[in-house]
C-alpha cells in the first residue's frame, strides 16, 4: 500500500449495517477509519429489516437444542437461488460466529429464533422488543459513535455524498465527495456499503435499465438507495453481476387511508414464521406461506387481491411487539373475533372456518406422518397440505395452528399486504475476501459488503440472511482493508489492537 500512497485510514461508505460492521471490525483490528453516509443520520435500510439475522450453530440455538450447522445452512442457501458456494459458504459458516459476535460485542439480545421461508431450520435471531434490523444496527453505530467520540481511531461524516472514486493507476486510493456545496476528499482503500437501487425510479436508473417491468411497483426502499456503488464502481470497469435479479418481495403493508403510497413499510416475514395464514379476497390460502419469496409473489399474481395476512391468537402473542407496531402505524387492523374479520372481508364466515380447518388437518397429517403426503414439499419431501401443495411447493412446516371451530371468537391481527420491491441481489462482484474485481482481477483498494455486492444470493435471498450478509462480508471486508493499510508484516500499522471494542470507549 505505502507503495501507492501512505494511507492510514480505511474509508467506509455507507453507514447501514455492512458499513458499521467493516467500521467496527477495522477499529477492532486496531486500524482508523471514517465512515461517510449521504444521509443526514446513519442507518439506511438496515433499520427497517424485521425478522431477523440467521446464524447456524450459534450459541442461541444450542441452548435451545436446535441442531443446525454450517452444511445444512449452505445447502439451504443454494436451494434458495445462491449460485456461487464459495461466496454462500463464507455466507453460512461465518454465521455462527458473526452473530455470537453481536451478542458478546455489543450487548445485543438475540436469543429468540423463528424458521422464515426456505429453511429448514429455525435460525433467525432476533430479540424481545423492536425490530433486530434497528436494534442490531443502532447497537454498532453507539459503538462507532463512542470510539470517534472518545478516540481518533473513528469519523463519522453525515450528509456526505461520495460521488467520484480517487485512482492513482489501477488502485483506487480514496474518494470524493460533496458536503454543504462543497467538495472534499478522503484518501485510503474504499469500502462500498450504500445499499442497493431499490428507490432508483429515474428513466435512466438502474431499475429502468434492467428491471422496467418493477417501475410500477411501490418499494420498501428509503429514497437514498440508487445504486451509487454500483455506477461509481462501473465507472472504473469494476464488473457487475446479477442485476436483473430484484427480489419483489410478496408482504409489503398497505395503509387503508393511502394504497397508492410509492414507498411501503414492510410485514417481517417472521409473521408468517410465527403462523401467519395469507388469504387471497375470497378468504382462501393459496400457497405456502414459508415459500421462498419470489414463489409466494409470484402464487399472489395468479391470485385474487386484495391479500391478507392473518394471525391467531396465538401467533401474535409470540411477536406481539410487531403486531402492536404495526396495528399503531395503521396498517395492520385488531379484530375481536373471526365473525368480524369475516364481514369486513365481506366473505362468508364459514369459508374462514374451513381454510383453518383444511390448514389444521394437514397440520396433524404431518405430525402423524411427516414424510406422507399427496403433494410435492419445499423444500423437499411431501405435502399433505392441499391449498399449497397445488402449487408444486406444498408446506411442511407448521405452527401455532388452529381448528376452524375456533375461528368465530378467535381474536386476529391482519394487514393487507401487496408485492414490493425489496432487495437487489445484483451489485458489484466481489472475491470471498469482498473485493472488487474487473475482468482482469481484482482491483486493489477497493471492496464491498452488503447489498451493494452482487453474487451472494443468486436470483432469489432467503429471508434473514440480509443482515447476515451485511455483518458477514463487512467484517470480512473490514479485515481485508485494514490488512492492505498495514502493508507487509503490518509495517504501516498505526494503533495497536485493542482487547475489546468497548475497552475503547470507557
Amino acid at each position: 500500500m505505502a507503495a501507492v500512497f501512505p494511507a492510514n485510514q480505511v474509508i467506509v461508505i455507507g453507514g447501514g449495517l455492512g458499513g458499521m460492521s467493516a467500521a467496527n471490525q477495522v477499529v477492532e483490528c486496531g486500524g482508523k477509519t471514517v465512515l461517510l453516509d449521504k444521509s443526514s443520520f446513519c442507518g439506511g435500510n438496515s433499520t427497517k429489516a424485521t425478522s431477523g439475522i440467521n446464524g447456524a450453530g450459534t450459541k442461541t440455538q444450542k441452548n435451545k437444542g436446535i441442531p443446525d450447522n454450517a452444511e445444512i445452512f449452505i445447502a439451504d442457501t443454494l436451494k434458495g437461488g445462491a449460485k456461487k458456494p464459495e461466496l454462500a459458504k463464507v455466507l453460512c459458516a461465518n454465521s455462527a460466529a458473526d452473530v455470537d459476535w453481536l451478542v458478546d460485542k455489543f450487548d445485543l439480545d438475540l436469543s429468540l429464533v423463528a424458521r422464515l421461508g426456505g429453511h429448514s431450520q429455525p435460525r433467525t435471531h432476533r430479540g424481545a422488543e423492536r425490530f433486530p434490523g434497528m436494534t442490531i444496527t443502532y447497537a454498532l453505530i453507539q459503538m462507532l459513535e463512542k470510539v470517534a467520540e472518545k478516540t481518533d481511531r473513528a469519523r463519522i461524516i453525515t450528509k456526505a455524498e461520495v460521488f467520484k472514486l480517487i485512482m492513482n493507476g489501477k488502485a483506487v486510493v480514496g474518494c470524493e465527495y460533496r458536503k454543504a456545496g462543497a467538495v472534499h476528499k478522503e484518501f485510503g482503500p474504499v469500502i462500498f456499503a450504500s445499499g442497493g437501487f431499490g428507490a432508483d425510479f429515474g428513466s435512466d436508473s438502474l431499475l429502468a435499465q434492467y428491471r422496467p417491468d418493477l417501475l410500477h411497483l411501490p418499494t420498501t426502499n428509503g429514497e437514498h438507495c440508487t445504486g451509487d456503488a454500483i455506477k461509481m464502481g462501473e465507472a472504473i470497469g469494476a464488473t457487475t453481476t446479477d442485476l436483473e435479479w430484484v427480489q419483489v418481495h410478496p408482504t409489503g403493508l398497505v395503509k387503508p387511508d393511502d394504497p397508492d403510497a410509492k414507498v411501503k413499510f414492510l410485514a417481517a416475514e417472521a409473521l408468517r414464521g410465527v403462523g401467519g395464514l395469507v388469504l387471497d379476497a375470497n378468504g382462501k390460502r393459496f400457497a405456502n406461506e414459508l415459500g421462498r419469496r419470489d414463489y409466494v409473489t409470484g402464487e399472489m399474481w395468479k391470485s385474487k387481491p386484495p391479500f391478507r395476512l392473518c394471525l391467531n391468537k396465538a401467533a401474535a402473542d409470540e411477536i406481539i411487539w410487531h403486531a402492536k407496531h404495526y396495528t399503531g402505524r395503521g396498517v395492520m387492523k385488531f379484530y375481536e373475533s373471526g365473525a368480524a374479520l369475516a364481514k369486513d372481508m365481506g366473505v362468508p364466515l364459514q369459508t374462514l372456518v374451513d381454510t383453518h380447518q383444511a390448514h389444521y388437518d394437514a397440520a396433524k397429517k404431518t405430525e402423524k406422518d411427516p414424510d406422507g403426503g399427496s403433494y410435492p414439499a419445499y423444500p423437499s419431501g411431501k405435502s399433505w397440505d392441499e391449498a399449497s401443495g397445488k402449487t408444486g411447493s406444498g408446506k411442511k412446516f407448521y405452527h401455532n395452528v388452529i381448528d376452524g371451530s375456533k375461528v368465530a371468537t378467535e381474536p386476529f391481527y391482519v394487514a393487507i399486504i401487496t408485492p414490493v420491491i425489496h432487495y437487489c441481489m445484483g451489485g458489484l462482484e466481489c472475491t470471498v475476501e469482498g473485493e472488487c474485481i474487473t475482468k482482469a482481477g481484482v482491483i486493489p483498494g477497493l471492496y464491498v459488503a452488503g447489498e451493494a455486492a452482487g453474487g451472494i444470493h443468486g436470483n432469489n435471498r432467503l429471508g434473514g440472511n440480509s443482515l447476515l450478509d451485511c455483518v458477514v462480508f463487512g467484517r470480512v471486508s473490514g479485515k481485508a482493508a485494514v490488512k492492505y493499510t498495514f502493508g507487509a508484516g503490518d509495517k504501516f500499522r498505526l494503533c495497536p489492537t485493542p482487547p475489546e471494542l468497548k475497552e475503547l470507549v470507557k
